[in-house]
């Protein structure tokens, strides 16, 4: 089978992508590992077509702050590390498959912590609603999307269903307005930009939030361990969660990152990012929910 064969093809330079990657990593060269994943079979452009779906040219900043209430204690001392998967705040690693829905994912995934922190109960919310319903606020499905522009949705439809009550199903499907609701929002708040301190403050105060980043890079998609410093720009195309921070054994301070390839990727759908170098420019584009 052709298909099959130039499947095997692109595997195979894959693999030789990664042993090259990890020898130099075992020479000090780099602060990361790569390794092959569900995604070794597909090109870069491939994946980039398939995964990366944060439409940032339909954000304009005059979108922000619909909530200017956002009261953090700026003041407090920062402390060196947070997780707040170590507390119950965050769902399990999801897998987005061939729709490029990170931007609904990172939405949910910052919904949920917030409502936890509400409720006392991590509930897993509804993709899939954002994906279907959210066109009016400029959302294209599986086309791609914006976090604010899914925040706008939820606020305007007094709310979100559960994961359970409207299930993930990798693709658009007809739009389900009258499933119950249980995840509110009353407004978000767009971070300052290129400010990785005020990220780390609202991390640290307020919990989980949406950023923006570059992941259009091979050493990206083969990501496996370490602190990811690998090349990238600051051109962001994919919508990740940053769920804490912390310094890595080798004294390197990174963001804690879950992404939306499923757990195959990285650590456990999980990625450690190089922090306060606005690596993959993570700091261009970082939104919190107010709920």
């Amino acid at each position: 089978q052709p298909e099959e064969a130039y499947r095997r093809s692109v595997w195979e330079q894959n693999v030789l992508t990664v042993m090259k990657h990890n020898k130099e990593a075992d020479a000090g060269l780099h602060t990361f590992t790569t390794g092959l994943n569900h995604l070794s079979d597909m090109t870069a452009e491939e994946v980039n077509a398939k995964l990366n779906g944060l439409r940032m040219g339909d954000f304009s900043p005059q979108d922000d702050n619909h909530d200017d209430n956002l009261i953090f204690q700026s003041y407090f001392p920062l402390p060196p590390s947070v997780n707040w998967t170590e507390d119950a705040f965050v769902t399990p690693v999801q897998d987005q498959g061939n729709c490029n829905s990170c931007w609904a994912f990172s939405a949910v995934g910052a919904l949920e912590a917030q409502m936890k922190k509400k409720k006392g109960v991590l509930v897993p919310l509804s993709v899939q609603q954002l994906v279907d319903c959210s066109h009016a606020t400029g959302n294209q499905g599986c086309f791609g999307g914006l976090p604010t522009n899914a925040f706008d949705y939820i606020i305007n439809n007094k709310g979100i269903s559960t994961e359970f009550n409207y299930p993930y199903k990798h693709k658009v499907d007809l739009c389900n307005n009258t499933v119950k609701k249980y995840g509110v929002c009353k407004g978000f708040r767009v971070l300052q930009p290129y400010n990785e301190y005020e990220l780390q403050r609202v991390v640290a105060s307020i919990g989980p939030v949406v950023v923006g980043i570059d992941a259009n890079t091979t050493e990206f998609h083969q990501y496996h361990s370490g602190v990811f410093s690998g090349p990238c720009n600051s051109i962001v195309n994919h919508a990740v969660l940053v769920v804490g921070y912390g310094k890595s054994e080798e004294g390197l301070q990174y963001w804690l990152v879950k992404n939306s390839w499923s757990d195959k990727w990285g650590e456990g759908g999980y990625m450690q990012i190089l922090r306060n170098k606005n690596q993959c420019g993570i700091g261009i584009y970082s939104v919190v929910p107010i709920i």
